[in-house]
């Protein structure tokens, strides 16, 4: 190596991300992930023992996936190979099998293949894969942001163990920001005077993405004042070097789910606030308020039901009014909704009537509907018997005992009202009416 590598090398880093330059290359410089990185872990004893097996990091963006995976690679003594699969295909994996396959058989090396966004590698490129993982050719460690249950094949799935790292809570994102002010590698060269407040401001606006906030950080340093030979970095500075706040919301992902989950999780616990909250999220993370409507009408009957009957009025009203005044003033209709459906009693019993009722239809044959309930508007209905002995509810002051179901299931009772709200009076209306079918 001349000078001129040695200059260029120089420059090579300096150029690099302040994220990649100060990127931790051992356990005791990782930050976050003690549920699994704990001294007394799994993971942690078998990264430090070089005995890893094939695993897929699943997490949020900038929590570390590709670090850890460049830990291991520090940590092992097998052959480390690193492959985007957003820009690998078939034969690169080809390529690494027969390497990897030399290598056990020459050498008795192990070879470790990083696959990063390894969900982006189609059903056959992950099969490919599967003969190599599955004789221990290769031992696979593979890194996506996407739920691996919805998006690697279940055959790799089941030779992987799954670790789910955690979006960083303010406080690990904090300290590793003030470790890249005073790293070799990050800013320890400079004097930068910073304010405390400035540190939480970005780690509040990276939403637990240690990249994006070492990025600010390196924004900030690389522009802002500079008052006595110091570098002065101000809150007002920080607004200016990083985005507003990420919400962590894929519409076309588990985050999707996971929201819109939790969002009628807390309307069936009535819990307004998270209600909400997760109403928000979703929101200012550009969801179409028209599908967050249709989930409240949903909900609406599903949860509420009849122990407040006005649940499903409001509901609709506010999906009528989604879409013909769309964001931002629809967001007030469906907040109205939410708030409308946590607070109301609650009942499943209609679904548990039509979903019991179905299984029924489904699954066994009546024996047809008795004749007095058919259509008898027809010349010659009553040679047929139909709607013979029929008795007419309102000859009788509006209500006259007969039975309305098929013999086969006379005495089936699908609608079992709670005691809740609207409902317990509807079920005590039932039971007086129906006195030998209680309900």
């Amino acid at each position: 190596m001349d000078l001129f590598d040695i200059a260029n090398q120089k420059n090579n880093t300096s150029l690099k991300p302040l994220a990649e330059r100060v990127r931790p290359e051992t356990l005791e410089e990782y930050i976050g992930q003690e549920h699994l990185l704990a001294k007394d872990k799994m993971l942690y004893r078998a990264i430090m023992t070089d005995n890893i097996s094939s695993v897929i990091f699943y997490g949020p963006p900038g929590v570390g996936k590709t670090t850890l995976a460049r830990i291991i690679a520090h940590q092992t003594k097998a052959n480390f190979i690193e492959l985007s699969a957003v820009t690998a295909g078939t034969s690169d994996v080809k390529k690494i099998v027969q390497d990897a396959e030399t290598s056990l058989k020459l050498y008795s090396r192990k070879t470790i293949l990083f696959l990063d966004e390894v969900h982006r590698f189609s059903k056959l490129q992950q099969d490919s894969l599967l003969p190599s993982v599955e004789k221990g050719i290769i031992t696979l460690i593979g890194a996506t942001t996407e739920n691996p249950y919805f998006e690697v094949n279940n055959a790799l799935l089941s030779r992987s163990m799954i670790f789910e790292l955690r979006a960083l809570n303010d406080e690990d994102v904090v300290k590793a920001l003030k470790n890249a002010l005073k790293s070799p590698k990050g800013f320890g060269n400079l004097s930068v005077d910073i304010e405390e407040d400035v540190f939480k401001y970005f780690a509040i606006h990276s939403s637990g993405d240690i990249r994006k906030a070492l990025n600010a950080l390196d924004m900030a340093v690389k522009t802002s004042k500079k008052e006595n030979n110091k570098i002065v970095i101000t809150v007002e500075d920080a607004k200016e070097c990083i985005q507003r706040k990420m919400t962590l919301y894929d519409k076309n992902g588990d985050n999707h789910y996971d929201t819109i989950s939790a969002f009628i999780k807390s309307m069936r616990g009535s819990d307004p606030d998270a209600a909400v909250y997760y109403l928000s999220k979703m929101l200012d993370a550009g969801e179409d308020p028209v599908f967050v409507a249709r989930r409240i009408v949903i909900f609406a009957s599903e949860d509420v039901g009849n122990a407040d009957p006005m649940a499903l009025v409001v509901a609709t009203s506010a999906m009528t009014a989604a879409h013909m005044i769309g964001m931002p003033e629809c967001r007030i209709n469906l907040s109205q909704a939410a708030i409308y459906a946590a607070c109301a009693p609650k009942s499943n019993a209609s679904i548990m009537a039509i979903d019991s009722a179905l299984s029924d239809v489904k699954q066994h044959r009546d024996s047809g509907i008795p004749p007095y309930l058919m259509d008898a508007h027809y010349k010659g209905a009553q040679k047929l018997d139909r709607g013979i002995g029929y008795l007419y509810p309102h000859a009788f002051g509006g209500f006259v005992e007969q039975q309305y179901l098929p013999n086969s299931h006379k005495n089936k009772i699908y609608y079992k009202p709670t005691e809740n709200g609207v409902e317990g009076r509807i079920k005590d209306r039932l039971n007086k009416l129906w006195k030998n079918k209680p309900r």
